[in-house]
């Protein structure tokens, strides 16, 4: 019996996005000069304002709000009338030192006898449905993604476009498990002020169909290209 199998994807403006970007990038510069850094923090944004929490453990010293706000301008947070962006947002560092407990059970005299402050468990499985092994319907969420951001920074069409997006793709799968044809795409994204809602909509909805969709539909490789 054939099904439909449904996946979701947030663009790099989505405010869960923004925070797990500069939480990266803080790893990133702890790691860049103290290879041996302990770092676990956590990120929260919301409208003017950016909170980091969580503990550090690192013979460096890492500007976390620069950092913050040289990631935000990266993604295209620039203007105030967005309510925030990365040159005058709040940025407000609860980071501490980590707890000495936690440290003793992470940081060992030898180094394969290492423990774990925190436990998890995950699951997930490679498919045959695209090059990169992952589930078609994600694939082509992420990649309409990723080509709605190409299109924004290029500032030629849809220049209406803001950094938060989304997209759902839903696939028509065979009895066989096989993708058969794509079901649905939805897209929804951050855009500037129209002078009303249904010219809004309508041009939205057509620079969708006819300069995304076309956009994606040729990077796709010819295994795939006859689903959209």
């Amino acid at each position: 019996m054939s099904y439909y199998f449904t996946s979701e994807s947030v663009s790099e403006g989505h405010p869960d996005k923004v925070s797990d970007q500069i939480s990266d990038a803080l790893l990133d510069e702890f790691l860049a000069h103290d290879a041996n850094s302990k770092v676990a923090i956590e990120t929260l944004v919301t409208t003017g304002q950016v909170v980091l929490a969580g503990e550090v453990k690192s013979n460096t010293y890492v500007d976390v709000q620069e950092t913050a706000r040289r990631v935000i301008n990266e993604i295209g947070y620039t203007k105030a009338e967005y309510r925030f962006d990365g040159d005058s947002c709040g940025v407000f560092s609860a980071i501490h030192e980590q707890s000495p407990d936690i440290n003793r059970g992470v940081d060992k005299a030898d180094k394969m006898d290492q423990g774990a402050g925190d436990q998890g468990m995950m699951f997930g499985f490679a498919t045959n449905e695209t090059d990169n092994y992952m589930p078609l319907p994600l694939d082509l969420s992420h990649l309409i993604l990723v080509e709605l951001a190409v299109i924004r920074r290029e500032q030629k069409v849809m220049t209406y476009l803001r950094p938060d997006s989304k997209s759902q793709v839903t696939i028509e799968y065979n009895d066989d498990n096989s993708p058969k044809r794509v079901h649905t795409i939805v897209v929804s994204t951050q855009h500037d002020d129209f002078d009303a809602d249904e010219p809004m909509l309508a041009k939205i909805k057509k620079d969708v169909i006819e300069i995304l969709i076309p956009r994606v539909k040729a990077q796709l490789p010819r295994t795939c290209s006859g689903f959209i």
